[in-house]
């Protein structure tokens, strides 16, 4: 769920309790049309910080994401953007959230913000360190950048979840809206068995079946907005078709 740009960021024109109602509408729509879980990330904050986000934005957040949970009754996740887990893991557990998404975990990617490296250990130790019962979601092969080492996605993958202890990983597209390659998928379940790997971009209601029975969960934004515009409202209508078109994949051997 892509929140409004929040107070603080470049691009932000509307006052918190307008970008809270709006989200708080979007996840009701999520909820009604069969979301198994809500992910709330500061999208329209672009340009992003790299990595440790304002103060600012860490408190609006929280709020945001403090109403969404009181709202429905679904998981919610945290994503701050970029790459900021230490924050992400910090609303969760200040909110009762259930997970975080972190896009550069190990390694190391050039990006348009320049030079991410991986957070696994900060989030690893933030998390024991505040007792969170936070599950991690990592991105390997993240969209929007490139690794700075010629390192296999297979190798990242295994490295993001034996060495930073990674709960799920997520496989995305080159950017926003590009499907996932499917080989790559395979190789990084192939990879880590017994390790959920979910997609995390380029998800339509009508897009190859092939490549959402190979997946064990899908991360979806735009398709499920109205028309399919990144910046219009949740649709829940297209939630529920992707919803049911999910489930019936899953449920024939997906």
């Amino acid at each position: 769920m892509h929140l409004g740009a929040l107070p603080g960021a470049p691009e932000c024109e509307r006052p918190l309790p307008e970008v809270v109602e709006r989200a708080i509408a979007d996840a009701l729509s999520l909820q009604e049309g069969g979301a198994d879980a809500i992910l709330v990330e500061n999208f329209f904050d672009a340009p992003f910080a790299k990595q440790r986000v304002p103060a600012i934005t860490v408190a609006a957040m929280a709020v945001a994401v403090a109403e969404v949970r009181r709202a429905v009754s679904l998981p919610i996740g945290v994503n701050v953007l970029r790459n900021d887990v230490v924050s992400a893991i910090s609303i969760a557990h200040a909110c009762g959230a259930a997970f975080v998404r972190c896009n550069v975990y190990v390694g190391a990617v050039a990006a348009d913000q320049g030079i991410i490296e991986g957070a696994a250990r900060d989030a690893r130790k933030t998390i024991r360190e505040l007792g969170a019962q936070v599950l991690i979601l990592a991105d390997v092969g993240v969209k929007h950048s490139a690794p700075i080492a010629a390192v296999r996605v297979e190798q990242e993958a295994c490295d993001a979840v034996m060495r930073g202890r990674a709960d799920a990983l997520i496989v995305t597209g080159p950017s926003t809206g590009s499907p996932a390659d499917g080989a790559e998928l395979l190789r990084v379940k192939q990879a880590v068995p017994g390790t959920p790997v979910l997609l995390g971009s380029g998800v339509e209601v009508h897009g190859p079946e092939e490549l959402l029975r190979q997946a064990d969960g899908i991360i979806v934004g735009t398709a499920i907005k109205q028309d399919g515009r990144i910046e219009a409202p949740v649709d829940i209508y297209r939630v529920r078709a992707l919803a049911d078109r999910w489930r019936a994949i899953r449920e024939t051997g997906g």
